[in-house]
């Protein structure tokens, strides 16, 4: 039996061809069915503060990939306790690279995902109903990672050198690379997230995450990488959002803001003191080690990824409207977006940005 109405709508409130569009990426018939099922049942390898205690409101949380450190603050707000001291049973969803997490937030198997700007963006030009309620990585840490010695070490660099880039990068960061340093597409080669195509030839160029890829390529190849932080180029995304249902903020904002408040609050507590997030991490992902999760956090605070921009004075997950219109106008100048797009919509500031000792205390 069709799930879709005569108007071409299916349960989640996403037209046919949005629906194709936004599936085409999920990873088996489990994630499609997300869409058409409103349990929400989470893999083994999720945790939780599950209590008996029926006063606390059940959250399920979806990360975009397996536990780390660029999770941290979201363990540690689960391992210490404060979401359940905002009235919060929280269970966290790990993921995967090819996860479709706008798909389970719509479909009902989860009530807040972790986003992007670019992407948020993208949903509200397409009408899909979701909304950024707090910007934890005010730096997106998206990076192009070079052999050292080869002269690579810049952007204007890189121009017509073959690079790895992965799906998602073709609709975000790549556009941005080709207006402002002149790439081409002819470029691109496609990225798998493995490292071993880099390490066996010193003219390959691949993306990453500067918390990831170049620990494993040094780890696995003996190579201490030249690293290139597109942040620092101009590329200026918010990253590592929350993200959430315009019908959840409307009908239970409250909800919303305890977890927001919760969350920001487990990330300064995982930057000054990350044992008891990382225990939870490495429950939740035993392949993890100290090693991977220092060299990550280590990264994450000389780099101000989450403590850097606004979040400064407005604390972290700090948003502006001025920010956003940047991006939005970087975009439109990269032909991803149209100018007549409401990138408004892809936003709220009322979670948010009430400041460092609002958090602290």
């Amino acid at each position: 039996m069709s799930q879709l109405d005569d108007s071409g709508n299916g349960i989640c409130g996403i037209n046919r061809r949005k629906f194709i569009k936004y599936s085409s990426i999920a990873v088996s018939t489990g994630m499609l069915a997300a869409c058409t099922n409103d349990s929400k049942t989470s893999p083994v390898t999720s945790v939780s503060n599950s209590t008996s205690d029926s006063k606390l409101d059940k959250i399920t949380f979806s990360i975009h990939w397996v536990a780390e450190a660029e999770y941290g603050g979201f363990y540690q707000a689960l391992a210490t306790g404060i979401y359940k001291d905002h009235g919060l049973d929280v269970t966290i969803k790990p993921g995967g690279p090819r996860g479709n997490y706008t798909l389970l937030l719509m479909g009902g198997s989860v009530d807040l995902i972790m986003g992007h700007a670019g992407d948020a963006i993208g949903a509200s030009r397409d009408n899909v109903p979701i909304v950024t309620v707090a910007a934890i990585f005010q730096k997106d840490p998206q990076v192009l990672i070079t052999h050292p010695g080869t002269g690579n070490d810049s952007l204007e660099k890189l121009k017509g050198k073959q690079i790895l880039v992965g799906s998602g990068g073709e609709a975000t960061y790549w556009p941005f690379l080709k207006a402002k340093y002149g790439f081409t597409d002819d470029q691109k080669r496609p990225y798998n997230f493995d490292v071993q195509p880099f390490l066996k030839d010193k003219n390959i160029i691949q993306q990453g995450l500067l918390t990831a890829e170049p620990f494993e390529i040094k780890k696995k190849g003996g190579v201490e990488p030249q690293v290139i932080l597109l942040a620092d180029y101009g590329y200026n995304a918010y990253a590592f959002t929350i993200e959430t249902t315009k019908k959840l903020v409307e009908r239970n904002p409250d909800l919303v803001q305890r977890f927001v408040d919760a969350s920001i609050k487990g990330w300064y507590s995982y930057l000054d003191e990350p044992i008891p997030g990382n225990t939870l991490i490495k429950k939740d992902n035993p392949d993890i080690t100290d090693e991977q999760l220092n060299f990550s956090l280590e990264k994450l605070k000389e780099n101000a990824i989450i403590t850097g921009g606004d979040a400064q004075q407005l604390g972290i997950g700090a948003m502006k409207e001025e920010r956003w219109k940047s991006f939005f106008d970087n975009l439109v100048r990269t032909g991803v977006f149209d100018a007549n797009t409401n990138y408004k919509d892809a936003f709220t500031l009322q979670f948010v940005n009430k400041g460092v000792s609002y958090y602290k205390t």
